[in-house]
């Protein structure tokens, strides 16, 4: 897959874009940039962005009985959601403004107005750092964003969306599967679907 990347519309035969945004995407300079940029590193052995996208767009296709606009919307996230990694602030102590995921919603505010695609894109590694506070008896990053509480709060109303996309993020690479065992424990509001058989 790797190699495919260095074809002409490489991207675009990695990623099998299925609707007009998904192909007006991947036209865009920026955007192509982000899918481009990467090399291997923990829990993304695969490098580069559209590997990582590529992955979870797989996984996106084996969640059972998925309705298609919410595939649509799954596949519109997977897209966007590591894309801006490249242009992250990781100065410490970090600005949060600038996270990857915050930079991915200004982005596509642009492109759509379904805010829950937006606030998935937005808090899609909120889980994992409320996890990680968690377990580490720590602060969260930020009070406001970070904490378990605070994300359930705000995201009540797509919650199953944000656990399925959490699902398919996190079961790719070498990802430690932890977290998202943790979030199917601790959230009572959602519903357990099988994707890939757990390590």
């Amino acid at each position: 897959m790797k190699r495919l990347l260095e074809e002409p519309h490489g991207l675009e035969k990695l990623l099998q874009p299925e609707t007009v945004l998904e192909s007006s995407l991947l036209a865009l300079a920026e955007f192509r940039h982000g899918l481009l940029w990467g090399e291997p590193r923990f829990g993304h052995p695969e490098g580069k962005v559209a590997l990582h996208v590529r992955e979870v767009l797989d996984n996106i296709d084996l969640i059972p009985g998925l309705p298609g606009f919410q595939r649509h919307q799954l596949r519109l996230i997977a897209f966007a959601h590591d894309t801006f990694k490249y242009a992250e602030d990781r100065s410490r102590p970090r600005d949060w403004q600038k996270h990857h995921g915050r930079l991915a919603r200004r982005f596509m505010e642009s492109y759509t107005s379904d805010e829950a695609i937006l606030d998935v894109i937005e808090t899609h590694d909120d889980a994992y750092y409320a996890w990680l506070a968690g377990r580490h008896g720590e602060q969260a990053p930020s009070e406001k964003f970070k904490s378990l509480d605070m994300l359930l709060s705000r995201m009540d109303y797509c919650m199953q969306l944000y656990y399925l996309f959490f699902k398919c993020d996190t079961q790719t690479g070498d990802n430690t599967q932890a977290p998202l065992k943790w979030f199917e424990r601790e959230v009572a509001s959602i519903e357990v679907i099988p994707i890939r058989e757990l390590i």
